[in-house]
């Protein structure tokens, strides 16, 4: 998969996790590498001639589900087979129920969907030896924290739980203490070693009227290359969606409204290229992996350095170079400065 030296968290967690039974408390952003962190662990861990499930992986969204879905598939090509379900809330509950009577060691679920699953008797989670809560703190700000606890309530037999989370607010404390053994191993990257370098992180400042054209023309000058457009809300989404389209430019809307049917539609048109640009918000775009993506553009920026970072990194990824650009007005360059020293990058400023 070309991964010839690991990140930040996976040097420290890889062997620790290997190293034998323990429960973790892994602090990292979105974009540093935690899936294969714990991954590959989780992986070694399975015994692919018990047709049981083993693990768990718990995710904010259905999209990052998929995700790491697809990530342990490639990373057991070459290995025994093991295999691993993906369930999630907007899919057909009876398709999911078929799929899961096949052998499966590892469940990588939304919290409810898991839930809705146990309650119709539908997946047994009593062999389940490891736990993983991905993205913790965006579970808890979808307001998953009771089914968090009953899943972990039912899963009291594993003797590995794994909590990764870019933030450390009270509930995921809460979890810790209430879940997690006392000498839980806790790991912190910092969020100065997590921004990937092959980014160019640019900014251009101009007043609001003025970001839709600012924003086309760069989309223009992109010619064929594809990238991500961010703004913070649903509305915002759809309105820039049909503001492109307008004006001709092929751009296709993910966001929290959406079926899951619509979303797969925008998503496959996105990967095979016959969408330019994909216009998202922050908790939309988890998951989201799409190989060659040549920019992002922050048309309204984030809530906070986390979602920067995950934000940027959709882009650059296997080596490859990458543009960040933020279209900002006069007062919110007061916003990227604080970035700027919070995970401790560059910004360029562009002429427009």
């Amino acid at each position: 998969m070309k991964i010839t030296s690991p990140t930040p968290i996976q040097e420290q967690v890889i062997p620790l996790l290997l190293g034998g039974e323990t429960d973790l408390v892994g602090q990292a952003q979105t974009g540093t590498g935690k899936t294969a962190a714990y991954g590959l662990p989780l992986l070694q861990n399975i015994d692919p001639s018990k047709s049981k499930v083993q693990a768990l992986v718990l995710c904010p969204t259905r999209e990052l589900s998929q995700q790491v879905a697809k990530q342990f598939f490639k990373f057991t090509k070459y290995t025994d087979k093991i295999f691993t379900e993906s369930v999630y809330g907007g899919a057909k509950i009876d398709l999911q129920i078929e799929a899961l009577k096949r052998p499966t060691h590892i469940i990588v679920a939304t919290p409810g969907r898991l839930i809705d699953l146990v309650n119709r008797n539908a997946v047994d989670l009593s062999y389940v030896r490891t736990v993983v809560l991905d993205e913790a703190d965006e579970m808890l700000s979808m307001g998953f924290k009771k089914e968090l606890d009953q899943i972990l309530d039912f899963s009291k037999n594993a003797k590995n739980k794994w909590l990764f989370s870019a933030t450390m607010p009270d509930g995921i404390k809460q979890i810790v203490n209430q879940h997690l053994s006392a000498d839980a191993h806790k790991i912190e990257v910092s969020s100065g070693d997590v921004v990937n370098k092959n980014i160019e992180h640019q900014f251009l400042i101009c007043d609001e009227f003025e970001k839709l054209p600012i924003l086309i023309q760069f989309l223009k000058a992109q010619k064929g290359d594809r990238g991500v457009v961010f703004c913070k809300t649903k509305a915002a989404v759809s309105k820039l969606e049909k503001q492109l389209i307008a004006r001709n430019i092929p751009a296709g809307a993910i966001q929290g409204d959406l079926l899951q049917k619509e979303r797969d539609k925008v998503m496959r048109a996105f990967k095979n290229e016959s969408l330019q640009i994909l216009v998202a918000t922050d908790l939309a775009a988890r998951g989201i992996d799409v190989e060659g993506l040549s920019y992002v553009v922050h048309f309204q920026l984030p809530e906070s350095p986390e979602y920067y970072t995950h934000r940027s990194g959709r882009t650059a990824r296997a080596g490859k170079k990458g543009i960040s650009l933020a279209i900002v007005t006069s007062p919110e360059v007061k916003q990227l400065r604080y970035f700027e020293k919070k995970l401790n990058i560059g910004f360029n400023q562009i002429r427009s």
